[in-house]
C-alpha cells in the first residue's frame, strides 16, 4: 500500500481524495491549516490516517508534516497539492492584496509543498504528483480570471516537473475537475469581490451571479472523483492531464477547437516571421 501526503484534506475534494484512499487501504498524511479539522472530518479516526497541522504558505510546517510523515510510515508515494481557494471578480475589480494573497496560497503554496516532499520522491526514484488543477486553468472566463491564473501557472508548473521527474522515476499529474458539489462555492472556498465598476456587468456579471445560483447544484460527484484521482495512480501509463467533469470536457474541447481555428486562419502569418 502506497503513503498519502495531501494538502487541504479536511474538506471538499481533498477530503474525499483522503477518504478514498484510506478505504483502499492506503497510509495517508492528511494536512490542514488545523490538524483539529483534519478530525472532524474523520470523527471515526480510521487507521492510516496521520493529522498534521501545516499551512501551505509556511515551509517550515510543511518540512514539518513531511518529517512527521516519513518517521510514521517510513516513505512517501504519492503528493496530492489540493490546497487552494478561488477568487471572483473582474480581473479589474481584485485588489492586488487580494491576488497576491491568491497566489500565495495556490501557486506559492504548490511549489513550498513541492519543495518538501521532492526531495523523498526523488531519493525513492519512484512516487507520483498529483496537482488538483481546475478546468479553468486550460479555459477561463470573464470572472474568474485571477483564479484561472493561479491553476494556469500550475499547468505550467506540472508540464515542466512533469519532464524534469519522468527520468527520476517520478510521475505528475495535472487534475482538471469542472463543477463539483463540493464546498468550493461557499464563503469558506471563494472570496467575491465586489462588483465595484459598472462597465463589467455585462462581462463578469453573468458568470459572477451564476457562480453563486450553482452552489451545491454543480453535476460532478466528489466521491466519483476521488475514486478516479485514486485510480489514476494505479495506472500503468498515467496521463499527464487527468480531466474529469462532463462540463470540463465542454469546455476543453472548445477552446482546442478554438485555437485550431485561430492557428490555421493565421498560420501564414505566423510563418512569416521567420527567416
Amino acid at each position: 500500500m502506497s503513503v498519502w501526503f495531501v494538502t487541504g484534506a479536511s474538506r471538499g475534494l481533498g477530503a474525499e481524495i483522503t477518504r478514498e484512499a484510506l478505504e483502499r487501504g492506503h497510509r495517508v498524511i492528511a494536512t490542514a491549516r488545523d490538524a483539529a479539522a483534519v478530525f472532524r472530518a474523520y470523527p471515526e479516526k480510521p487507521d492510516g490516517l496521520l493529522a498534521v497541522t501545516a499551512d501551505v504558505t509556511d515551509p517550515g510546517q510543511l518540512a514539518a508534516a513531511v518529517e512527521a510523515g516519513l518517521a510514521e510510515f517510513g516513505r512517501l508515494d504519492v503528493v496530492v497539492n489540493n490546497a487552494g481557494y478561488g477568487v471572483v471578480g473582474a480581473v479589474e475589480e481584485i485588489s492586488d492584496q487580494a491576488a497576491r494573497e491568491l497566489f500565495d496560497v495556490n501557486v506559492f503554496g504548490v511549489l513550498n509543498t513541492l519543495r518538501a516532499t521532492l526531495p523523498t520522491l526523488r531519493a525513492q526514484r519512484s512516487g507520483h504528483v498529483l496537482n488538483i488543477g481546475s478546468v479553468s486553468g486550460f479555459a477561463t472566463a470573464p470572472a474568474v480570471g485571477l483564479y484561472g491564473a493561479t491553476k494556469f501557472a500550475v499547468e505550467g508548473i506540472s508540464e515542466a516537473l512533469h519532464g524534469e521527474l519522468a527520468p527520476l522515476g517520478v510521475r505528475v499529474t495535472i487534475v482538471e475537475p469542472g463543477g463539483f458539489r463540493t464546498d468550493f462555492l461557499k464563503d469558506t472556498s471563494i472570496q467575491v469581490a465586489p462588483a465595484s465598476i459598472p462597465d463589467y456587468a455585462t462581462g463578469a456579471g453573468p458568470v459572477r451571479e451564476a457562480l453563486i445560483r450553482s452552489n451545491g447544484h454543480q453535476p460532478g460527484d466528489p466521491a466519483k472523483a476521488a475514486r478516479a484521482i485514486v485510480d489514476v495512480t494505479e495506472a500503468a501509463e498515467p496521463p499527464l492531464r487527468l480531466v474529469l467533469g462532463a462540463d470540463a470536457v465542454e469546455r476543453i474541447e472548445a477552446k482546442l477547437d478554438l485555437v485550431r481555428r485561430e492557428l490555421d486562419q493565421w498560420r501564414e502569418v505566423a510563418l512569416s516571421t521567420g527567416v
